[in-house]
């Protein structure tokens, strides 16, 4: 799956996200994934509940197009304060 698909399927559910998708082994390894997401949805929520708003954000992706998702969530303030760059795809 394309890297900027999977980053729309997050925007779309997540729509005041910030959101980074990249290939995570290399150009040519299309279902091992890496994605930074920073969204205001993630006040408040633990680490896990963050991620499974993504995870429900890709729905059957994860289990078809996705094999590996390396994930890291954010919600704005700890994102400030992590020592994390961010460049949007």
């Amino acid at each position: 799956m394309d890297p900027s698909d999977v980053a729309d399927l997050i925007r779309e559910a997540l729509p005041d996200a910030r959101v980074r998708v990249r290939r995570a082994r290399g150009k040519h390894d299309d279902d091992h994934l890496a994605a930074l997401v920073v969204s205001p949805a993630f006040e408040g929520e633990t680490l896990v509940d963050q991620h499974e708003l993504v995870y429900d954000a890709l729905e059957s992706h994860m289990t078809t197009d996705i094999h590996a998702l390396e994930l890291k969530t954010y919600a704005p303030d700890a994102f400030e304060d992590a020592d994390v760059a961010f460049e949007e795809a």
